[in-house]
């Protein structure tokens, strides 16, 4: 039997129609025609191995359905997932992969048909396997076992694109038409920037995809700690004149005494959002990136202080006494009282740390120290009010970090 590969390309067109923003991702599938897939499968180069029989026996509108399905086990990178997944909870074997594949399924199926596609026969989708909406591939992996309720899901393979497993029937890396490491992430974006640019077509599980995809998590602890390195060495930072050794230009000018320049350790002030607003577990982690700021500019406690900050600035502890460091405070939020009283301190401050959920007024003018906001990640604020209110944005000033 031949591959009828008009039915495949309407099918293709029709899955277009129903999902416009996976276009550039169905598109670049290239298909490709075997006897040993039992339906469709596809592997991590972005082949789609189609069975022949399975084109012939199935109708226009579930074929579509299923090439949106297998092509989402590509854009979700399910077998980099399934191979990490399977790296550190050490499993191996077919058994495993399969459960990796049904896993997947769940994931992709929980939303991915009606509005134009139909759902396929023998679709798995969470409630087959008893389990709640709405989940990842890894919390169904964590939740289900293989056993007689997954007995009729033998048959289930979508090839190494959905588990990570390698298949006999795949062309491999070094087969033709395979697509490379960069042109899958350049996919990838390019549906990313479809489904953000018009969200009312994509369901809930595709918008988060795609706003992972276009801001991929960032290791934030590093990034707060290069920030408070980078400007606790920033030229100027900590350098001052003394006359405690000459400069070595005064034996130029007889007579007269030039004081030389010297680097003293920088002194940072970490101002503490205390306001109602913060939760405790962020007040526990507030403490413990003060610590890691003290590593980040040499374990020097001693020139580092604390101010806890609601709507008023409280009394600076140093870092020393880190364990027990009172963070009181509980009511409204105006950090521009901690901006106020780190800089009023005597020497002044070369670096402001500012660790805040971003819910607060900000100082109209750069101050003359070096600032840096550590902000607790929070989701977009509503109001009874003011549906679309927007809540102040950290100044352009301050390096910021979002933490969390």
């Amino acid at each position: 039997m031949t591959l009828d590969i008009d039915k495949l390309c309407a099918a293709r067109l029709l899955a277009v129609r129903a999902r416009p923003y996976l276009a550039t991702a169905l598109y670049a599938l290239h298909l490709v025609e075997s006897n040993r897939v039992p339906t469709m499968g596809v592997d991590r180069h972005w082949r789609c191995y189609v069975s022949p029989a399975f084109v012939t026996a199935t109708p226009v509108e579930e074929l579509a359905s299923v090439l949106v399905h297998e092509v989402s086990h590509l854009l979700r990178d399910h077998h980099g997932r399934s191979d990490r997944f399977a790296h550190a909870h050490n499993l191996s074997g077919p058994a495993e992969r399969l459960r990796m594949n049904i896993a997947a399924d769940a994931e992709i199926n929980d939303d991915a048909f009606g509005a134009g596609l139909v759902p396929p026969a023998g679709a798995v989708t969470p409630g087959t396997l008893g389990l709640p909406p709405g989940e990842l591939m890894e919390d169904y992996l964590r939740q289900f076992r293989l056993g007689r309720h997954t007995e009729a899901l033998a048959w289930l393979d979508c090839g190494s694109g959905a588990d990570g497993a390698d298949r006999d029937w795949e062309l491999g890396p070094d087969g033709a038409d395979g697509l490379t490491e960069q042109d899958c992430d350049a996919v990838r974006f390019r549906v990313a920037q479809g489904i953000n640019g018009r969200p009312g077509n994509a369901s809930q599980s595709w918008r988060r995809w795609a706003e992972e995809a276009l801001h991929p998590p960032q290791p934030w602890r590093d990034l707060l700690r290069a920030a408070v390195r980078a400007a606790a060495s920033a030229p100027g930072v900590g350098d001052d004149y003394t006359y405690a050794r000459p400069a070595r230009r005064s034996a130029g000018l007889p007579g007269v005494v030039l004081p030389s320049l010297r680097h003293t350790p920088p002194k940072v002030s970490v101002v503490i959002d205390t306001s109602g607003s913060v939760s405790d577990a962020e007040l526990g982690s507030a403490l413990l990136e003060t610590i890691a700021v003290s590593r980040a500019v040499g374990g020097r406690r001693d020139l580092i202080t604390v101010l806890s900050c609601d709507a008023a600035a409280r009394i600076a502890d140093p870092l020393c006494r880190a364990g027990g460091i009172p963070l009181t405070g509980g009511g409204g939020t105006d950090l521009r009282a901690g901006f106020a009283k780190a800089l009023r301190a005597q020497p002044r401050p070369d670096v402001i740390v500012v660790l805040t959920d971003g819910y607060t007024p900000w100082p109209e003018t750069r101050p003359p120290s070096r600032a840096i906001v550590g902000l607790f990640r929070r989701d977009d604020s509503w109001s009874e009010s003011d549906p679309y209110h927007v809540p102040p944005q950290p100044p352009t000033w301050a390096r910021v970090v979002r933490i969390g």
